[in-house]
């Protein structure tokens, strides 16, 4: 038992992503903060989404904006495609306070919001909006207008990883980390602190009571009178935890952030919080980029995939999570083996139908030399470089230009779903390969994320294997089991999850 606390707070936030909205909603309440972010910078995962965004359906911005959509016919969606792997009550919290979330920052200037339609990611499922009007994004915010604080918050990605310089704005995760911090700036109640990894929690009489946090080389001990929220990502970055729990794929390939090692799911792990779908992740295709990492892509504007075999395996334009687990399911049959390769002609010359790579591509010619980009007169050719049957492939190819002539694919349902037609204008995106030279790319499989953690209540407090609460125990993020169980129903939805039960954390600390 720890009898000298180094520091005492009401409230200590173990992370810097979508965690901030606990934070700030506990500064705002009128507690004192502590958020200790594991890494030299703030924003974890969350800075690294391209949107940033939310689905949060029938919030302030969509009604504004006039959209007839209802919480019911949400929650019949969300409830058809998560089914009953996670509570019904829940799952009914998510869908229910989202828009009450968006209203509270809404009174505070520092956060601006915009509707991105985003179609649902099961378009056949009951109530789906092929619009995709549950979505938002945080509005760009001039680093200018964040001061020093600006240069604190991670990413974007092609500044991580290849050191380009960082922009004028903030967009995305990133201005939703920045409005975050720009929103917590007013409150002296609230502290943040780099490089603090939350090591261990402390307990008395079975309740959380604080926790030690390594700064600097020394262990601190810091006492929580209301609450400990963990929301410290995941533990994509930990291959020992992964290899554990059976996920998929290696640290090297997610998109997480280096910090998301999975100290805080120990820590709780350690005074007797129970866990689910510890064995799940985020999932995504990944182009392979020069460093050997394979990163999450998506927006295809042409392109096959094939395997081993020169044949194709599944829908190219599905909703990238969906793709990603129709992906490794091939590759755990073993019809399937990585790299697998994007199989595409001349149209945009060497460099792939890619449009959204995330990790920004380099150029082409270390691709090339590195073996991951291949060329060839011929799909006979191309077949020798990729080591796959000739007459497969020219096979494969030819019965997918059939069915481009056609505008539908019999064989994987390309273009069934709104979604699949979201970046070619709402036509079915079959784009015919004819035009010589021919080219390949290779590809694996990447993750934005596990998201198997400490199962909670509707309060985001942490249950215990009985499924009792832990007294002052709280998870959101990553750090928390999905609400969303197995699938992912919609762009938005791990941040909004993160940021909903973030602050329903807080509120609850609040009462304590």
């Amino acid at each position: 038992m720890v009898t000298d606390w180094n520091e005492e707070v009401d409230v200590l936030v173990a992370g810097s992503g979508g965690g901030l909205a606990g934070a700030y909603t506990a500064a705002r309440e009128g507690l004192t903060v502590a958020v200790v972010e594991a890494t030299d910078k703030f924003g974890g995962t969350t800075s690294f989404s391209g949107g940033g965004g939310v689905w949060f359906p029938c919030n302030p911005v969509l009604q504004r904006a006039g959209v007839d959509d209802t919480v019911e016919d949400a929650l019949t969606y969300f409830r058809s495609v998560v089914g009953d792997r996670t509570p019904a009550e829940l799952q009914e919290t998510y869908v229910r306070n989202g828009a009450k979330v968006i209203e509270y920052l809404e009174q505070d200037e520092a956060f601006e919001f915009q509707m991105f339609p985003w179609p649902d990611y099961f378009g056949k499922a009951p109530k789906a909006r092929l619009d995709g009007k549950r979505h938002i994004i945080p509005a760009p915010l001039r680093a200018a207008k964040l001061g020093e604080l600006s240069d604190s918050v991670r990413g974007p990605l092609g500044t991580d990883r290849h050191g380009d310089p960082q922009p004028d704005y903030l967009i995305g995760g990133r201005a939703l980390v920045g409005r975050f911090l720009l929103g917590l700036s007013k409150y002296p109640n609230a502290k943040l602190y780099l490089n603090s990894p939350l090591v261990e929690l402390v307990t008395e009489d079975g309740a959380v009571v604080g926790a030690i946090v390594e700064r600097e080389g020394q262990r601190v001990a810091i006492r929580a009178r209301k609450g400990v929220l963990l929301a410290a990502g995941g533990f994509e970055g930990n291959d020992e935890l992964r290899q554990r729990y059976g996920v998929p794929g290696v640290a090297r390939d997610t998109m997480g952030p280096w910090g998301n090692q999975g100290r805080a799911h120990e820590a709780g792990i350690a005074v007797g919080a129970d866990t689910d779908l510890m064995d799940q992740a985020w999932w995504s295709p990944g182009l392979v980029h020069p460093d050997g990492r394979a990163a999450f892509a998506l927006w295809f504007t042409g392109g096959i995939f094939v395997n081993q075999a020169g044949e194709r395996f599944v829908n190219e334009s599905a909703p990238y999570d969906r793709l990603g687990r129709d992906i490794i399911e091939h590759l755990n049959d073993g019809s399937a083996t990585l790299p697998f390769w994007m199989v595409y002609d001349d149209t945009e010359g060497v460099v792939p139908p890619i449009k959204a790579s995330n990790v920004p591509m380099v150029d082409a010619e270390r691709y090339v030399e590195a073996g991951l980009w291949k060329t060839a007169d011929t799909l006979e050719g191309l077949a020798a470089e990729i080591g796959v049957p000739a007459e497969a492939l020219v096979a494969t190819v030819a019965r997918f230009n059939e069915f481009a002539a056609q505008g539908v694919d019999p064989d994987f349902g390309r273009g069934d779903e709104a979604y699949d037609r979201a970046f070619s204008n709402g036509e079915p995106p079959l784009t015919p390969i004819v035009k010589g030279p021919f080219h390949a790319a290779a590809f694996g499989i990447s993750d934005l994320g596990t998201k198997g953690g400490l199962r909670t209540d509707t309060a985001a407090r942490v249950l215990n294997t009985d499924g009792e609460p832990i007294p002052g125990l709280y998870a959101a993020g990553n750090t928390m089991a999905a609400v969303s169980g197995t699938v992912y129903p919609g762009g938005g939805n791990p941040i909004g999850a993160s940021v909903l039960f973030s602050h329903l954390a807080a509120l609850d600390m609040r009462g304590r």
